[in-house]
């Protein structure tokens, strides 16, 4: 659902309401109990107004939603370290062997692209051949590849933009 600017509503709110599920999402990830989420908003919501000029001058939807994420993992996290300082690690910790923040943090990424390019990017990282992702999304062969190289480029430029 798009929520648009109207007549005397304030561009902040209409963002805001906007990416509503974009904020929830990001600060469900940090904290599952029902008051420390509606704490994680309310701070991230309060980042977000503090930085509303820099938002404002952002007018490309993905890269708003890229840059609302940003600003929202980042004061979750910043918010987590204060409330939780650092513990010291046992001396027999092991390392795991994967990190999967960075896996987490593409497929938020990839949650925030339009249809069909989402199921596109989805299939093709499941092994689907682009026949096979063509017959599902209705699209020819040569348009899924299409869309897939640029869905990558778009994905590339908010990964960097990201981080």
């Amino acid at each position: 659902m798009r929520y648009y600017y109207v007549k005397g509503q304030d561009p902040f709110n209409g963002l805001i309401l906007q990416y509503r599920r974009l904020l929830y999402f990001v600060c469900h990830r940090y904290s599952r109990d029902g008051l420390a989420v509606d704490d994680l908003l309310q701070e991230t919501m309060l980042a977000l107004w503090n930085r509303r000029e820099k938002l404002s001058s952002i007018t490309s939807p993905p890269k708003q939603a890229a840059w609302i994420w940003r600003v929202a993992r980042s004061t979750c996290i910043d918010l987590q370290r204060s409330t939780h300082p650092p513990q010291p690690l046992a001396d027999n910790y092991d390392k795991p062997a994967e990190d999967s923040s960075l896996h987490n943090e593409l497929h938020e990424l990839i949650a925030l692209l339009p249809e069909p390019d989402r199921t596109i990017v989805t299939m093709h990282l499941q092994g689907y051949e682009y026949k096979e992702i063509a017959k599902a999304t209705g699209l020819s062969k040569s348009n899924v590849g299409i869309r897939l190289m640029r869905t990558k480029e778009i994905l590339k430029e908010q990964w960097t933009f990201c981080n």
